[in-house]
């Protein structure tokens, strides 16, 4: 007894220093500094921006330095990019608890997007797989601009012949997302029975053609309106989630992929087999301070005393993944859907129409535009 209140009390002080030390983190943090641009005009190009945490307008189009390209890297002049959720969770800096992480009152990283597509500009010396000319999409902070250089070894691609920039920019976040959640985390096999619940969105007009691609019966469920686009992609059956609750079905299901968390994880074990994984890749914003991550954490608890398993996920950018996507969609049997194009200059309407939720596929950014002038 003695030894677990001293536990206890020592546990206690942790966290009183761990709040303290963040407390005083959050005062003393201080707005990114401005970075002088190069006299140079060619140097210059457009980007949207934000230097403090809050709604879409908080986001501007702004005159930044050309990024540098080091031995090892590509320089991209983007073509296309696309919106996700994770860009505007970091446009408004919640949940919290990613505030230590990226910036407690200010980001410390001022530039917006990750998916993009578009054609090199210029390569590293130490660089052998890629060359100036070639059409690539891939993943890399600050992609909401004319240009962003990527490592060589990181995530990017060629892009397939038969995509467009504006299909290939959907790809990388969402498309992953799908693609390792399914092998990965759930190890679909062919013969399987799987359910994408958020079938229409982002993430679940991807995850429809994968299962398809790996030989599963898909079901998917989307709202009326989505029921024929993802009977399109594939899906063997649609359940308009309006008219009938997925989770009181007499199916049973290997695989569930849950992109939108509307029902809780005990009714989800209704229409599992008794060995089932259950993915989870997106869930409701409750709250502030955790958000979307409330979901993980009950299936971190509920896991250990149920058969069937509730898996957290979070998906890896990287090329090898990416050359899998391109493979893919260069044989036809994954072809990106886009919802709503903006242009580059009206990235806070496209992350406040995404907000909404209602986006079937996904949201694309077009950046092609000639240089900044003078």
């Amino acid at each position: 007894m003695i030894i677990l209140r001293w536990v206890g009390r020592i546990a206690l002080l942790l966290v009183v220093i761990a709040v303290v030390g963040l407390v005083i983190a959050y005062y003393a943090d201080s707005p990114p500094r401005t970075v002088p641009l190069p006299a140079d005009h060619a140097h210059w190009m457009k980007a949207a921006v934000y230097r403090e945490y809050g709604p879409p307008d908080v986001i501007k189009l702004e005159d930044v330095a050309r990024p540098d390209v080091a031995d090892d890297q590509i320089l991209v002049h983007v073509r296309a990019a696309s919106v996700n959720p994770l860009d505007w969770h970091y446009m408004r800096g919640t949940p919290y608890i990613m505030r230590p992480e990226v910036g407690l009152r200010f980001p410390e990283d001022i530039r917006l997007g990750v998916d993009f597509a578009g054609t090199v500009e210029a390569v590293g010396g130490k660089v052998t797989r890629f060359h100036v000319g070639d059409e690539v999409f891939g993943g890399k902070s600050g992609a909401f601009a004319q240009y962003v250089s990527v490592r060589e070894s990181r995530a990017i691609a060629l892009k397939p012949a038969n995509i467009s920039f504006e299909q290939a920019a959907a790809v990388p976040i969402a498309a992953l997302t799908a693609l390792q959640g399914l092998r990965d985390r759930a190890h679909l096999q062919a013969g399987q029975r799987v359910l994408i619940n958020g079938a229409s969105g982002g993430v679940g007009t991807f995850a429809v053609q994968i299962a398809k691609a790996f030989g599963a019966e898909v079901t998917g469920v989307c709202s009326t309106r989505n029921v024929e686009m993802v009977r399109a992609l594939g899906a063997d059956r649609v359940i308009d989630y309006t008219k009938e609750d997925y989770t009181r079905d007499t199916a049973r299901y290997d695989v569930i992929l849950d992109t939108v968390g509307n029902h809780p994880l005990t009714e989800n074990r209704r229409v599992m087999k008794d060995h089932g994984i259950f993915v989870i890749v997106g869930g409701p914003n409750e709250g502030q301070w955790i958000g979307p991550l409330i979901s993980p954490v009950k299936a971190f608890f509920l896991s250990p005393f149920v058969s069937q398993k509730f898996l957290m996920f979070l998906a890896e950018l990287n090329g090898q993944d990416l050359e899998v996507m391109r493979d893919l969609m260069q044989t036809g049997k994954v072809t990106p859907v886009i919802d709503r194009r903006f242009p580059l200059q009206e990235v806070p309407e496209a992350i406040r129409y995404l907000e909404q939720g209602h986006a079937r596929g996904k949201v694309i950014i077009e950046v092609d535009s000639p240089p900044p002038n003078p």
